[in-house]
Parts: C-alpha cells; sequence; structure tokens
C-alpha cells in the first residue's frame, strides 16, 4: 500500500502530521500530486471547530484552494491525462436533489466539498472527479494558480450581487475583500470604499482596487464615515467580507435606502446579527448570499488570471512546508499583515513573498 504525507485534523485544534493511505480512485476520477494549497479564512473556523456540520467529518484533510499536477486518470477518463496542470472545482453536488434539479446545486441536499467534507489538499496527493478539473494555461504561474478558488468565490458573489455602472460599493475587510473591490471596479463601480483596521492591507487595496480606503483605527465609526463620503445617502451595495455580527450590523446600517448587502464573510454557528425588520420594509433594504464558486466559476477565474484582469500576487504573503500547516494557520490568526498563505508539500523551508 502506498502512502503519503498529510496534515490529518483529527479533532479540533489537533493537526497530525503522519503517513496516509494514497488516495484510491475509480474509473472517473482522477489523483493529483499537489503543488500548492492556500490557507483559507474558512479553515481557522474549521481547525477550532467553529461549524458543526465539518466537526462530524473528523478526523479529516483539509485544503481546498489547490492546484496540481494529474498523477493518475481513472481508464474513463479522457478530459485529462497524467502531467497535466489542473484546478479543482471543489463542489459535489448530488446532481439529483430537489436544489440540484433547479439548477442551485450550492443548495444541494447532500452538498460536500473536498477539503470540508471530504478529505483535501492539506497532504501530497488528493483525489477529485475528472469532470471537476480545468487545464490550467501556461500564462498562469503557478503562485496564481493556487488562488483561484478564493477568486471563484468571488466571482459567485459579485455575479449574485449584480451591481451597476456606476453604483457606490463598500467592502469591509481588506483581505479577501481586495479581490471584492477589485470585481468590482471591473464591472464598473464607482466609488468603491475598502474598509479595515490593518494599514498594510488597505495600502495594498488602494494599490489593487480601491478608489478610498476606511482605517478604523483613526476613523472608528466607518458608518457615519460613508455617510458624510456619499452625503448623507449611503452606497448602493455593501459586501461584508469578515464574517462578524458587529460588521454585518454596520454593512447594513451603511447601506442607502434600496441598497443590497452581499454576505459572504462567515460567522461561527453560535454568532447573530441583531438587525431592524423595519428596516426591509420601509427602508426596502435587501440581503443576498453566496457561499462558493461552482462550475462556470472555474472558467471565469481562469481567464481573469490569464489575462491578467486580476493579479492576486501582492495579496500572497509566503509559503510554508506541509508539515508548518498548523503553525502558520495561528500565525496568520495572529499577524493580520498576512493575507494568504500556500501550503506546498514539496518545499522544506519558507519562502516569504511579501513583507
Amino acid at each position: 500500500m502506498k502512502t503519503m504525507k498529510a496534515m490529518v485534523l483529527e479533532e479540533p485544534r489537533k493537526f497530525v502530521y503522519k503517513d496516509v493511505p494514497v488516495p484510491a480512485i475509480s474509473d472517473d476520477e482522477v489523483l493529483i500530486k499537489v503543488k500548492y494549497c492556500g490557507i483559507c479564512g474558512s479553515d481557522w473556523g474549521s481547525y477550532n471547530g467553529f461549524y458543526e456540520e465539518e466537526v462530524a467529518c473528523l478526523p479529516l484533510i483539509t485544503g481546498h484552494e489547490f492546484w496540481g499536477v494529474i498523477e493518475e486518470a481513472g481508464k474513463n477518463v479522457t478530459s485529462v491525462k497524467p502531467g497535466d496542470r489542473v484546478a479543482v472545482d471543489i463542489c459535489l453536488p448530488c446532481g439529483t436533489c430537489y436544489y440540484c434539479r433547479r439548477g442551485e446545486s450550492l443548495l444541494c441536499s447532500t452538498f460536500k466539498q473536498i477539503g470540508i467534507h471530504v478529505d483535501g489538499a492539506f497532504a501530497e496527493y488528493v483525489k477529485a472527479p475528472a469532470v471537476n478539473c480545468y487545464l490550467l494555461p501556461d500564462e498562469i504561474d503557478d503562485y496564481a494558480a493556487a488562488f483561484i478558488e478564493p477568486l471563484t468565490a468571488c466571482i459567485n458573489a459579485s455575479r449574485k450581487m449584480n451591481c451597476e455602472l456606476g453604483a457606490s460599493v463598500a467592502v469591509i475587510g481588506a483581505g479577501l475583500g481586495t479581490i471584492h473591490a477589485l470585481l468590482a471596479k471591473l464591472r464598473g463601480a464607482a466609488p468603491v470604499f475598502v474598509i479595515d483596521s490593518q494599514q498594510k492591507r488597505l495600502e495594498t487595496a488602494k494599490m489593487m482596487s480601491a478608489d478610498v480606503v476606511i482605517d478604523i483605527t483613526k476613523t472608528p465609526d466607518p458608518v457615519a464615515e460613508i455617510k458624510r463620503l456619499t452625503g448623507g445617502v449611503g452606497v448602493d451595495y455593501v459586501i461584508e467580507a469578515v464574517g462578524k455580527s458587529q460588521t454585518y450590523e454596520q454593512a447594513f446600517n451603511m447601506l442607502r435606502r434600496g441598497g443590497k448587502l452581499e454576505a459572504f464573510g462567515i460567522c461561527s454557528d453560535d454568532d447573530f446579527v441583531k438587525l431592524p425588520p423595519a428596516k426591509f420594509v420601509l427602508e426596502e433594504k435587501k440581503i443576498g448570499g453566496s457561499c462558493a464558486g461552482i462550475g462556470h466559476d472555474w472558467e471565469v477565474a481562469i481567464a481573469l488570471l490569464q489575462y491578467k484582469r486580476v493579479d492576486p500576487h501582492p495579496l500572497i504573503s509566503m509559503v510554508v512546508p506541509l508539515y508548518e500547516l498548523e503553525e502558520a494557520l495561528n500565525e496568520l490568526h495572529q499577524n493580520k499583515n498576512l493575507v494568504k498563505v500556500l501550503v506546498s508539500p514539496e518545499i522544506t523551508e519558507r519562502i516569504i513573498l511579501t513583507q
């Protein structure tokens, strides 16, 4: 039996670096040699046991922001072959439930994702259905390829928000929020505000996407500041990309009448938001949500990266060896200057990309 190195989350707050069997593939699956896997903000919640549904899946190899090279293909697979560089749609809807048949596969009754509900890519190898694999063009380098999955999630949110030309957009959170702001700008939004407490992140947001940045350490009431900057009206759209009840409440309150809040940040199961129902009625405010990218979102993300509409490199802070995953998770939580950290099973020393 062939084995591989993997970081296994055996219980909340307990990763174990160990040898495990290399995944066995079916005739319609592929085995992928993992090159890079990004650490997602939701990985912190998974690690800490914040989400009951995910705790029930432990022990588990987490890691879902990955790409790799096809190592082996099942006998029915014709779309990819060994040696191909691929990104993988991590979504595994059943295809037959009420929601799947309505074309709403992200709402599937038995929805699962690679690295969240089934074994993922914080390992040397991961398996996936061949139909979920997307070939990577040479124009997308190895680091940018690891950004495809988080970019698909932003693309889905952008599509759901559907902002109009010239619409004002505020993004709370300057991590992945910087990409939300960039997609809003690509759709013709103006102005685009980014709100955060970390100066370095705000500097990056200003360079990449934001027309105006708001540092809440200097301007502690972002709602009042947005109202001031919009002549007392508020913004047309807000994306909450932090995942805290306080920032969701701020997001709702900085909307103009008739505005829309796009919910993106994931709160823990026991975190609740207080919103005045009257404002849904009398001010016609709206809230939508988006949880992930799926299907065609991967092709869109690949096109945006291939043709340099999106350049994620300023957000990628460092690359760490696989066995440093747990340490890097805690560093990400403590050091807010870090944005995206990649994990590689193939390196033995850290690679620092941005200071």
